[in-house]
């Protein structure tokens, strides 16, 4: 009879390799359980996604509605201009609220979506040597690095809603100053003057909205900042400052709700719209 045997290290080979194989299949088995579990947290934020946009687009019907409402009860609106004028800001402030809640969830989904692509397609790893100077990698003095700039909007326009006033100027000054020419920092200085607005900082308000109006013409906040700061030119008694404002925004804008809030403002006050 004859006994074959195999050799002691073809088994112990023979053993690592299936060991290997089991933390491979584990490794696999996580892998996929991963997976499976950013698949389900995709679709919930893709659901929220969809309902804030939902939210946004009612919110969005709703000012389409109180502007017409505004158009039409012109005539008797009078005295609560500066209360109508109040409530539409709000329901704007709103709007740019909710948007900035969908920009938020978007992000965060492309952030696991790219989580996920590392986990499936890891980048290979490279090996760094010491520091041959042992200073910084890049050399050279430090900067200041600019603040992102729709989050940093957003903030403002949220710390303003919540009547934070300190903080939403601070931001919104963020925006001027490291993104001087973008659109936002045109929504960005007029917000500065609702602040001044609200705080009855007039004069600082007139200034604010002339930034407005003479840096960034063509935004959709300049209606409503040539408006805000006719009235402003009124409440410190510039009573010929703040007509001539107010004819100019009819003028440049009329068939803004903020042209028919102004045309109110001069029948109160017993003014003609055009002069004669």
């Amino acid at each position: 009879m004859v006994i074959v045997s195999l050799p002691a290290p073809a088994r112990a080979a023979s053993k690592e390799i299936t060991e290997l194989q089991t933390q491979v299949q584990q490794l696999l088995d996580m892998v996929q359980r991963l997976q499976s579990t950013m698949d389900s947290r995709f679709a919930v934020l893709q659901h929220l996604a969809e309902q804030t946009a939902d939210s946004a687009n009612q919110m969005s019907a709703t000012v389409t509605a109180m502007q017409q409402k505004i158009a039409a009860q012109s005539d008797t609106a009078g005295g609560k201009l500066d209360a109508i004028s109040g409530q539409m800001q709000a329901l704007n402030d709103s709007v740019d609220e909710l948007k900035s809640r969908i920009a938020k969830l978007d992000k965060t989904i492309q952030d696991m979506q790219a989580q996920s692509q590392n986990i499936q397609n890891p980048p290979p790893a490279v090996i760094a040597g010491p520091s041959i100077t042992g200073g910084p990698a890049a050399g050279g003095v430090a900067t200041p690095q600019a603040p992102p700039l729709k989050e940093t909007y957003q903030a403002g326009v949220r710390d303003y809603n919540a009547a934070r006033y300190d903080v939403a100027s601070g931001e919104f000054q963020d925006v001027i100053h490291y993104y001087p020419k973008d659109d936002l920092a045109g929504d960005a200085q007029f917000y500065l003057g609702e602040i001044a607005y609200r705080q009855k900082n007039y004069a600082d308000a007139v200034t604010d909205y002339n930034a407005v109006l003479e840096g960034f013409p063509g935004s959709a906040k300049a209606p409503a900042a040539q408006l805000h700061k006719g009235l402003s030119l009124l409440q410190t008694n510039k009573r010929e400052a703040g007509i001539t404002e107010l004819r100019s925004l009819i003028k440049r804008h009329p068939q803004t709700p903020e042209a028919t809030q102004a045309k109110t403002k001069l029948t109160a006050m017993g003014v003609h719209i055009t002069p004669h």
